[in-house]
């Protein structure tokens, strides 16, 4: 015997269970601003639309506007660690509170193309990590995409772009070694080539403290994620004529993997050897000796780009290249 299809709960439901007029329920399920609804009433719509189990029509709605609720953020095939994994949880936060949804989408082989995505899910913007083709961006546009950005891109021509000054990082991280009295550093890089994109801006920002300093230009090694490379990286920089006495690592993992490196070539760190990291991922504190790193206010960063972009979905105007506040904090622990 086939089952009966249960009848899908629609908005006319609802209003009628909260007895109210169909369009209070559209405006408070949409959260529609500029609406003057009383408390009691937008409670009353939702305890209805609960007791119902009323879903809205994602469909319906993209229809009506020509466009989804959907942020689509394309991710490059990133090792994405805790950082990565915290901006993307406050990103979905974000616009989850303004009555948007992130979906993200991590390139590689055996997936579909970027444009197959955007084509089926119709976003009403569309958020990358890498600067975007002029030609690409004007067909996204044409198909209705109102907002195209690039997070983090440093040039400062093409697409909407939120940068975030990642030589900061870098600079904070050898201008709290020159302090110190440090005056040979060194700077380990991370070895997936698809981290080239954020690595060169800390890197730059390492080089341009050591300049401002008057010191040598960092000492660069290519540090793996085991203790193995990380211990030839430091035989290498502590046998120098003039050896390196601490190092700006790319970021916390890099760094870790220095700590473990240290122990198998017998140096100490800080004493023979201060490390520094980046980000201050959970694990930063629980290294031995805990890791001296640099904070990213990952929250301040989220919510600049959701008021940046749901400002242009309401005001139908382009993003404009947005100089962020300091986002970023040295936190002293003990290994530097």
């Amino acid at each position: 015997m086939v089952p009966k299809t249960q009848k899908r709960v629609t908005s006319s439901d609802v209003a009628r269970e909260a007895g109210v007029a169909r369009s209070t329920v559209s405006y408070v399920l949409n959260r529609t601003p500029h609406q003057t609804i009383p408390d009691g009433t937008r409670r009353r719509v939702l305890d209805a639309a609960a007791r119902l189990g009323y879903t809205p029509s994602a469909a319906a709605r993209t229809l009506k506007r020509g466009r989804s609720d959907v942020v689509l953020c394309i991710v490059k095939p990133w090792p994405l660690g805790s950082a990565s994994g915290l901006l993307l949880a406050e990103l979905t936060a974000g616009f989850d509170a303004v009555g948007l949804t992130l979906v993200t989408h991590i390139e590689g082989a055996g997936v579909r193309g970027v444009e197959a995505v955007w084509n089926e899910i119709a976003p009403a913007a569309v958020l990358t990590y890498s600067p975007v083709d002029p030609d690409a961006e004007r067909t996204m546009r044409a198909a209705g995409v109102q907002c195209v950005a690039v997070l983090f891109s440093g040039e400062p021509d093409g697409s909407a772009r939120f940068v975030r000054p990642d030589a900061r990082i870098g600079l904070l991280q050898a201008q709290h070694l020159v302090a110190a009295g440090h005056a040979r550093i060194g700077y380990a890089y991370p070895e997936p080539p698809t981290l080239r994109d954020f690595a060169e801006p800390r890197l730059e920002g390492v080089r341009a403290a050591c300049a401002e300093a008057g010191i040598a230009a960092p000492e660069v090694r290519t540090v793996a994620l085991d203790a193995e490379s990380a211990a030839a990286a430091i035989e290498h920089w502590r046998g120098m004529d003039d050896p390196v006495t601490a190092v700006c690592a790319y970021n916390d993992e890099v760094a870790q993997a220095l700590i473990a490196g240290a122990r198998l070539a017998g140096v100490g760190i800080p004493n023979d050897l201060a490390v520094i990291g980046a980000d201050d991922i959970p694990t930063a504190r629980l290294a031995s000796p805990p890791l001296t790193t640099i904070a990213i206010d990952h929250a301040a960063e989220a919510r600049r780009i959701v008021h940046d972009v749901t400002s242009a979905l309401r005001e139908g105007v382009a993003v404009e290249a947005t100089d962020p506040a300091d986002l970023f904090t040295t936190v002293v622990r003990e290994s530097a």
